[in-house]
């Protein structure tokens, strides 16, 4: 969708953003809009339109007593139930103007909008005209909002459109050999730069937890170092983003069941999350060193799998005993997290799909957070995930977690038993860690089954709107 400033034009199509104190007179209502519009907000309805003469005009309504957060959270919501009603009018270009709400509450708006606009329909082959949205471009009306404020929001949905593409992208149609080349692509678009190590250059590097899971693959092992570095950030530590890259996990020999499995696809939602948050972050030239580190395969079950009860060597020399070969992507993060360590980073933060256990604890409405760096760093994550409704929920990285991962027969178990598996699994990459590291357990929020606002259904391209409100803290 295209966002832009522009001049308020009477005969066209308008979206009116009001506080419930707000005078419906000053739209330039007529009496029976008026009452009827009344009539609406008495009875808790805080979204409707009416045909005005040869335009239709739409209109929301926040509560201003509503503390700043909720109201950002309504907006978007309302964003969403009047983008259905502007598409199912076929409007192609319509009007947005915010009358007496905060500033924030209106660009919470238009990001809802626009991230309600979006829909997946790459395999659709029959009516597909009538399933496409017509809404294309948006013409804010608005002294106190700025064109830089609205092509950074531009930017950040272009982001989370990116990630929620490539994670609703079926496999094999994205695999583990073609995702670098979708990267590099987009790459080209926003000015960042790609590195792509194939499989010599992993086995060189003794990444043992990336070749052992992708063993029982048709498809080769792919390491995506993905850089963002503008002149303003040439002297800074980078913070590293690493994004867990199962673009299709069966569980291997420990096979997930029915009801598990058809979804998982899903299994790269952090690496998608990385992509879009580097994308945005070129298109907005943000002032922050960024590296992405994307390690990829599927989890295959064939002659060649690798099984539970073998032994593997991680990047940095750790040797892992392979318990549940479900718990796969904890051991590919492995070998990325080890490698992170050769940009002496500012601050790793990983995301990852990683455990069922999460999402029991959390249901679909925040992530499972783990930080083990400075407090007032991991304080300004979680402002972040309160103020783009992405949130976060911390859990302990108590040592006494780590007698769960030990293994008799190597320096540690992959899965740490039924019990508390969601934070065991981030003790399992802490072992990895030496430096400032946030663990970022996405499964929870990363794909849903059911439609949820403006987040839609299947991939909700989490992560990429948290990550981009921190940086810019951070930058």
């Amino acid at each position: 969708m295209e966002l832009q400033k522009g001049e308020f034009n009477y005969k066209e199509h308008v979206i009116f953003l009001v506080s419930k104190e707000h005078s419906l007179r000053d739209l330039g209502l007529a009496e029976k809009e008026i009452f009827y519009a009344r009539e609406k907000v008495d009875l808790e309805k805080y979204h409707f339109f009416f045909n005005h003469f040869d335009k239709k005009i739409f209109i929301a309504i926040v509560d201003p007593e509503q503390d700043l957060i909720q109201q950002q959270e309504k907006a978007r919501k309302l964003a969403q139930k009047i983008c259905a009603l502007v598409n199912s009018e076929k409007i192609e270009q319509i009007q947005f103007v915010p009358q007496d709400v905060d500033k924030r509450v209106a660009l919470a708006f238009i990001e809802g909008l626009m991230l309600s606009n979006y829909k997946f329909l790459k395999y659709i082959t029959k009516d597909l005209d009538k399933k496409k949205n017509t809404l294309n471009s948006l013409i804010v009306i608005s002294d106190k909002i700025e064109q830089g404020e609205l092509d950074k929001l531009q930017a950040t949905v272009e982001g989370v459109y990116i990630a929620r593409d490539l994670v609703n992208e079926p496999y094999p149609s994205l695999n583990s050999e073609n995702l670098p080349e979708h990267i590099k692509q987009l790459a080209e678009q926003a000015g960042f730069e790609v590195e792509v190590l194939g499989v010599k250059q992993i086995e060189a590097l003794k990444m043992g937890g990336l070749l052992a899971v992708n063993r029982g693959s048709q498809y080769k092992p792919s390491f995506s170092i993905l850089t963002w570095k503008p002149k303003e950030a040439e002297d800074m530590q980078p913070v590293v983003l690493v994004g867990k890259g199962i673009v299709f996990d069966s569980g291997g020999l420990n096979l997930k069941p029915t009801g598990y499995i058809e979804d998982m696809k899903s299994d790269m939602a952090g690496a998608a999350a990385v992509v879009g948050t580097i994308y945005a972050a070129a298109k907005m030239n943000l002032p922050v060193y960024l590296i992405g580190l994307i390690p990829s395969t599927d989890n295959a079950i064939s002659d060649r799998s690798y099984a539970p009860g073998e032994i593997i060597t991680i990047h940095n020399g750790m040797t892992v005993e392979v318990r549940n070969t479900d718990a796969e992507g904890r051991l590919i993060l492995a070998d990325a997290l080890s490698y992170a360590k050769k940009y002496n980073p500012k601050l790793v933060i990983d995301m990852a799909t990683l455990t069922g256990s999460a999402m029991r604890a959390l249901g679909p409405f925040a992530s499972a957070m783990f930080a083990k760096t400075e407090r007032h760093i991991a304080e300004l994550l979680i402002d972040s995930s309160e103020e783009t409704y992405e949130r976060v929920v911390e859990f302990p990285l108590w040592d006494e977690y780590k007698e769960m991962l030990t293994s008799d027969i190597a320096d540690v178990k992959n899965i740490g038993g039924s019990n508390a598996g969601l934070i065991t699994a981030a003790k399992f990459l802490e072992y990895f860690t030496d430096y400032p590291w946030i663990h970022l357990d996405i499964a929870p929020t990363a794909y849903l089954t059911d439609n949820k606002d403006y987040r839609g259904k299947g991939a909700t391209g989490y992560a990429v709107r948290l990550l981009l409100n921190f940086l810019q803290k951070i930058s």
